[in-house]
């Protein structure tokens, strides 16, 4: 558990990242690809679903006893919580109601906020945004590690504790590394999220609470679904910063497994990304691939060569527009 990774800094390339080109190759070949672009018609009622599941939830959990209500915190709360983060992520793309009610999304994106606890929806569509136009973008991709990650979970014990700490780093990371003045609409969101984390305590107690916050912090941390922000674009293999994960957990995550697909078509929801690998595979089946996120995690922390310095890095040239 003390052996430390040899790895000492980033894979710095000087090479544009691929899902531009690739896009560009694979809808000249299939056309068609441009019908499944647009919004997916049933994300509002799915997510509102899993907003009720949780507000059910609460109520059920108030007079449980601590263990129960730690219980089902991890082995519910944390899979439903970390599921609704990732439908966030899908409505940051505007695939719920679309590019032209734009709006629409930033506001939907607020009330799926609610049940996770801690306000970050409309800050994560600002970062997002630029983690997709500049992947691996030194100083602005907010989705790579910091230095003193990477020096100091450098042995295996550390990189378990780096795993069960990820919602805390993505929530600190962009303030070292890409910080921008709080939007009317964040300061919203947390007024928003702050009344309700608020009214649930006023309502039902602690219990649901902590079930809330809790279940945010265990799921996004060492649980089996958080396998995919390692899977994505930790380097397991020289010369590919993005891996699909072709699981079953898919059906729990809006299919945020098919991450070459996504950054190939980010305008394209969850939902048809197999469509666009089922068209156009022969640009997806030879690509580096996934099918078990545990084995991920545990693979990261096991591997010597493997630490948070495992990502791809460049220097970004030209004018950057940031979100």
């Amino acid at each position: 558990m003390g052996n430390r990774v040899a790895r000492d800094d980033y894979e710095w390339v000087y090479t544009d990242q691929p899902h531009a080109d690739r896009r560009k190759k694979i809808l000249a070949k299939y056309p068609e690809i441009k019908s499944l672009m647009g919004p997916d018609p049933r994300l509002k009622w799915i997510v509102s679903s899993m907003v009720v599941m949780q507000f059910v939830a609460f109520y059920a959990v108030k007079d449980l006893e601590w263990k129960w209500v730690l219980f089902w915190t991890y082995i519910f709360g944390g899979c439903l919580n970390h599921s609704m983060t990732l439908a966030i992520h899908e409505i940051s793309h505007n695939t719920a109601f679309g590019n032209n009610k734009a709006v629409w999304n930033r506001w939907f994106a607020i009330f799926a906020n609610l049940p996770v606890g801690l306000p970050y929806s409309a800050s994560f569509k600002r970062y997002h945004m630029d983690h997709h136009r500049y992947l691996g973008g030194d100083g602005v991709d907010v989705d790579i590690p910091t230095d003193f990650e990477g020096w100091f979970f450098c042995t295996r014990f550390r990189k378990l504790m780096w795993v069960a700490l990820q919602p805390f780093f993505y929530a600190l990371r962009p303030l070292s590394i890409n910080p921008k003045t709080p939007s009317r609409l964040e300061l919203t969101n947390v007024a928003i999220q702050l009344v309700f984390d608020l009214g649930l305590y006023w309502l039902w107690g602690i219990k649901p609470v902590v079930y809330m916050l809790a279940g945010s912090l265990l799921g996004m941390g060492l649980h089996p679904i958080s396998g995919h922000f390692i899977a994505e674009h930790y380097m397991f293999l020289k010369g590919h910063e993005t891996y699909s994960y072709y699981g079953s957990l898919n059906l729990l995550t809006f299919n945020v497994g098919y991450h070459n697909e996504h950054h190939d078509f980010p305008s394209i929801p969850g939902c048809r990304l197999p469509l666009v690998k089922k068209i156009a595979s022969e640009y997806y089946d030879d690509l580096p691939q996934y099918t078990s996120w545990v084995r991920v995690l545990y693979d990261f922390i096991m591997d010597d060569e493997l630490s948070p310095y495992s990502r791809v890095k460049r220097k970004l040239k030209g004018d950057i527009k940031l979100e």
